[in-house]
């Protein structure tokens, strides 16, 4: 079954305040039940974080980002997430703005 159109593909990087690894893996041991909502309301398909130390490398899959983004810039969930997310970042070494230019990938095959 597909949802419309091909989604966007969007790569993200943010950083940890070092020390903050345990918790920030704790507190996404569980997402809020009002957040995935407002997520998935705002187009989001799929959203996958990697950790490096205290690199963090998200993959969205999203109908579209910056459609994502205000529509999410007024909604509860997402005010508390990010309060509660933005306490564990730093904030000058992410880029959470813009995304990640694609370098190159592996072609499909014919």
């Amino acid at each position: 079954m597909t949802h419309g159109p091909a989604p966007q593909t969007v790569a993200l990087r943010t950083r940890l305040k070092p020390g903050m690894e345990k918790t920030y893996e704790e507190v996404h041991a569980v997402i809020p039940q009002d957040l995935d909502g407002a997520l998935r309301r705002a187009g989001v398909r799929s959203w996958r974080i990697w950790r490096d130390g205290l690199d963090l490398f998200h993959f969205v899959e999203v109908d579209d980002f910056e459609r994502m983004r205000a529509k999410l810039v007024g909604d509860p969930a997402d005010i508390a997430w990010q309060k509660r997310i933005n306490e564990l970042l730093d904030l000058d070494h992410s880029d959470v703005a813009h995304g990640l230019g694609l370098v190159w990938q592996l072609p499909a095959e014919a």
